[in-house]
């Protein structure tokens, strides 16, 4: 699996139009761009979590002042909540209202929220939806540095938007699995540049990875409709500019391993 990044960056319009003496920039092109990581000096990737799906790598050394942990999307099992709290001895709120299957953590401390993230507060054929700002305040962590997890099937695009610039600020690392690279079932293309961009004010982009349950053609240059992208807060990322990420991390693992993987080739 290759993990990349692009060497060096054009004038682009994300709106498909062209800049004078420049060429027209494919807008999925111009976002996948924007995906790529960066070179981070002081992150040690490890792997929280299941070894394939449900696994993510994060800059283990840069959590140990997190005071709380956040993970949407369960769906019964939570290797990465097990695995954050055990390790850094911290509460993790698990929500999910699709399964309401309780992990089991023997070793460490979660809780199971039979409710699922979203952009407001409501109750929807008769599962409960409300915001990160809410459930953070509910659980007494609203001036609490955080880890977060969120991996919901499209909602993510909705709920991160809701998220106000206070709580993203106290974010230290944030793993989200994005879906839809090249159609808008999940989000137009507007809504995810404008997703992506906003993180990017609080967070550099650590780590990318393809899900090869999604492996699919017609979505160029993604190789997969779903992704895993790890956000560190800038307040603690340094990044190296003399860097760049290349090949594939020794960590990474195919969500499914009986499947052909389709991570890019370095560009």
């Amino acid at each position: 699996m290759a993990i990349f990044a692009v060497v060096a960056r054009k004038q682009v319009r994300v709106d498909g139009g062209r800049t004078p003496g420049t060429t027209a920039v494919d807008p999925r092109r111009a976002y996948f761009e924007m995906l790529q990581p960066v070179a981070l000096s002081n992150c040690q990737l490890e792997r929280f979590g299941e070894s394939n799906d449900g696994g993510y790598l994060m800059c283990g050394n840069l959590l140990g002042g997190i005071q709380s942990g956040y993970s949407y999307g369960i769906s019964g099992y939570d290797g990465w909540g097990c695995d954050v709290s055990t390790k850094f001895k911290v509460v993790v709120h698990q929500y999910d209202c699709f399964d309401i299957t309780e992990p089991e953590c023997p070793r460490g401390a979660t809780q199971f929220h039979a409710e699922c993230v979203g952009n407001r507060s409501e109750t929807a054929e008769g599962r409960i939806f409300d915001t990160v700002e809410n459930q953070l305040a509910r659980n007494g962590d609203s001036s609490k540095r955080i880890v977060l997890k969120m991996d919901v099937e499209g909602a993510e695009w909705d709920s991160l938007l809701s998220v106000p610039d206070e709580a993203l600020q106290r974010i230290d690392e944030m793993v989200v699995e994005f879906h839809g690279a090249g159609d808008e079932r999940n989000g137009t293309q507007e809504q995810k540049r404008q997703v992506v961009e906003r993180l990017k004010r609080f967070f550099e982009i650590g780590h990318i990875h393809f899900n090869n349950a999604t492996c699919t053609s017609g979505v160029e240059p993604f190789p997969a409709w779903a992704y895993e992208v790890l956000f560190v807060n800038k307040r603690l990322a340094k990044v190296d500019g003399s860097q760049r990420v290349v090949g594939p991390h020794p960590l990474d693992a195919p969500n499914i391993p009986s499947r052909p993987d389709c991570q890019p080739k370095a560009l």
